[in-house]
């Protein structure tokens, strides 16, 4: 090659990166989130030519987020992310135009239109309702969203493009919430996690916010049938407490005795015991709890000199929980609402938690846990790394460029493994992006889910919180049936439904086969839900932990008898498919208690595929939404499947033979940008 080639060459080079340059400059990029991946982002933006940036986060920094989120230093806790997330990077390129919006992106403030001014979208989120909610408005306003999330050492990257890629929510993604069986939390514990499940729920029955029909109660609970057959019933004065019809609940008996700390602590960890201690079928096998010895004296001071990362004594633990319930005690009359609400960062609360936990657990002669290890699990928290969050911020930078530059097709979805492998020591795994699903529920053509429900006992209040909002992520719902009346069943102006929230289905008119036309104008979102009468939905065919008394399946679930196409002649039958919210399964038949952080319900998901699926991780960058007894999705221990070296280099050849999805009763967590 002689010298005026090259230079000509170079002089091509040259122009296309001055072009490159021109465009990223011009453009602007929506950036949703400002925690551990957000601050990277933000970061190779500015330092990229990127100089208009819009950031969303409606969080506070707080001493937690200091050790990754380097855009923040210690005199800047307390005060919102985005806006010191905005002042540090301006300091890297004070030429940009930095926006900041302290509030949530899911407000009708922020609709279609608003996506449409920008050229991108970042999601750098820690939950699914706000990926579902950015996903869909991308898609409404046709402009490419890049997705991520990390889980330890683990991470991955990838293009969401309208029509041309996969969407965020074409892999059905299993309920989040961690559960355990409600006879094993109030009867049998046999793990601390049972225990700190026990003492979550406790905090909810005395000062949280508790629903007249909700079974969350922490007493002894005599419906099991293996502890009542052969119960020891020869106290009297016991059986009259726990065996009436017409018991109070923990809430009622605690207001009456004003909340005492020393009655409090007699009941649950001397009185409760006894009684468990008379349903003998239960300790046949198992080593019967020991009823707490309450100190004479109410000395309800928190000890001196204690680490949070030792184990303390029971006299230690019992004179936390004494301080601590009169204080939220204290709290709880204070507060206008009337109610507390479970927060992880608060040390009273996390006092209450951990004092509970680890008494419960020395009455079961469980191994106790130090406050910080409870505060771990009770929060779920895993550690996330910042080196992990930094490689796949570049990760997502890079294929912002391709995508902001028209070449969809060079984009990738990206995987980042735990260590180097392969002859050349490769960190990163790429793959194709995959095609939409042609049965999602939300980018395909004619998306429709099934509704399996008793239409006779089914409330429209379930309906609307359950099935719209929290199943199908929903904001400002709308629901007529589909024939051809245009008759409303729910409004999105709540005015509208008073009166009608606390009818049945049935009263309606909705029987097996009726199909309900679900629109949410503020996210340009339409699905059909062809409802499937059921008398009695099994308990192991139950999806939500929290109501169990529906079902969102596919539309081949339908029976061809009952399943009307919009033709009104054709029938639809078949075995399961996935379209829509996979079918969750249960290995206990008893009812369950959830294991979720009620101050801020998450979703992650778990599931590592390649073909038509995502391999999602995690996005726990901002400490929380993963079972730390199940860490990583790929832990060996955990539930969720291990991915090995081989599955990984398919990916990396294109192979389009699935890898295969890791399931897991309660995993919510997918290879893919979730928390």
């Amino acid at each position: 090659m002689n010298k005026a080639s090259i230079l000509a060459e170079l002089k091509q080079r040259k122009a296309a990166i001055e072009e490159e340059y021109r465009k990223v400059a011009a453009c602007s990029v929506l950036l949703v989130g400002a925690g551990g991946v957000g601050c990277e982002v933000l970061k190779n933006l500015v330092l990229s030519g990127f100089t208009k940036v819009h950031i969303f986060d409606l969080d506070t920094i707080e001493v937690s987020n200091l050790n990754r989120q380097f855009l923040f230093q210690r005199p800047h806790v307390g005060q919102p992310k985005c806006v010191i997330a905005k002042e540090s990077a301006l300091k890297f390129n004070p030429n940009c135009e930095i926006t900041t919006y302290h509030e949530s992106i899911i407000s009708d403030k922020y609709n279609v239109a608003f996506f449409k001014q920008f050229a991108i979208v970042i999601n750098a989120l820690d939950n699914r309702a706000a990926r579902n909610h950015v996903n869909r408005l991308c898609l409404a306003a046709d402009v490419a969203l890049i997705e991520s999330g990390t889980s330890g050492f683990f991470g991955q990257t990838y293009v969401i493009k309208k029509g041309k890629s996969e969407c965020y929510e074409c892999v059905p993604k299993e309920a989040k919430e961690k559960t355990y069986p409600t006879c094993t939390v109030r009867n049998t514990p046999s793990e601390p996690i049972h225990c700190i499940v026990w003492a979550k729920q406790l905090f909810n029955q005395l000062f949280g916010e508790v629903s007249p029909d909700e079974d969350n109660e922490v007493s002894p609970d005599s419906n099991d049938q293996e502890a009542t057959e052969n119960q020891d019933t020869s106290d009297a004065d016991l059986m009259k407490d726990y065996g009436s019809d017409k018991k109070v609940s923990t809430r009622e008996w605690a207001t009456s005795v004003d909340y005492n700390p020393k009655e409090i602590i007699t009941k649950l960890f001397v009185k409760d015991v006894q009684y468990l201690l008379t349903m003998k079928n239960l300790w046949l096998k198992r080593t019967p709890p020991k009823p707490l010895e309450v100190p004479a004296e109410e000395n309800w001071e928190h000890p001196s000199g204690l680490s949070d990362t030792e184990l303390w004594s029971t006299d230690s633990w019992v004179k936390v929980l004494g301080k601590s319930i009169n204080e939220l005690k204290k709290r709880k009359s204070a507060s206008e609402e009337g109610f507390l609400t479970w927060d992880k960062d608060d040390d009273i609360t996390m006092d209450f938690t951990a004092g509970a936990a680890n008494i419960r657990c020395q009455i079961f002669s469980i191994q106790g846990k130090s406050r910080f290890d409870v505060k771990s699990m009770a929060g779920n928290i895993i550690p996330a790394i910042a080196t992990t969050n930094a490689i796949v911020a570049g990760l997502m930078v890079t294929e912002a460029k391709k995508a902001l530059l028209g070449n969809i097709e060079d984009c990738k979805q990206i995987f980042l493994k735990k260590l180097p492998s392969g002859r050349y020591g490769t960190l990163f795994v790429a793959s194709q992006l995959h095609e939409p699903n042609p049965k999602c529920y939300v980018c395909s053509s004619k998306p429709e889910v099934v509704l399996r429900v008793n239409c006779s006992s089914f409330l429209i209040k379930s309906l609307v919180d359950k099935v719209l909002k929290k199943s199908l992520s929903m904001v400002e719902a709308d629901v007529e049936l589909d024939d051809g009346k245009g008759t409303i069943l729910v409004s999105s102006d709540p005015e509208d439904n008073v009166g009608n929230l606390e009818r049945t289905l049935e009263s309606f008119k909705v029987t097996d086969g009726t199909r309900l036309k679900a629109d949410d104008f503020f996210q340009n979102f339409t699905v059909v839900i062809v409802v499937q009468h059921s008398e009695k939905v099994d308990e192991e065919d139950r999806s939500l932990t929290d109501e169990q008394n529906f079902q969102i399946l596919g539309l081949d679930a339908i029976p061809a008898a009952s399943a009307n196409v919009e033709n009104g002649s054709e029938k639809n039958g078949g075995p399961q498919s996935e379209n829509g919210l996979e079918k969750r399964e249960t290995e206990d038949k008893h009812a369950k208690i959830e294991m979720a952080d009620t101050t801020n319900e998450k979703s992650e998901d778990t599931s590592v595929t390649n073909g038509s699926q995502n391999c999602e991780v995690i996005d726990l960058d901002d400490d929380e939404d993963e079972d730390v007894n199940q860490p990583g999705v790929l832990e060996p221990k955990s539930k969720k499947q291990k991915i090995d070296e081989s599955e990984f280099e398919a990916c990396a050849n294109g192979d389009a033979k699935r890898v295969a999805t890791a399931k897991s009763e309660e995993s919510d967590d997918d290879l893919v940008c979730l928390d």
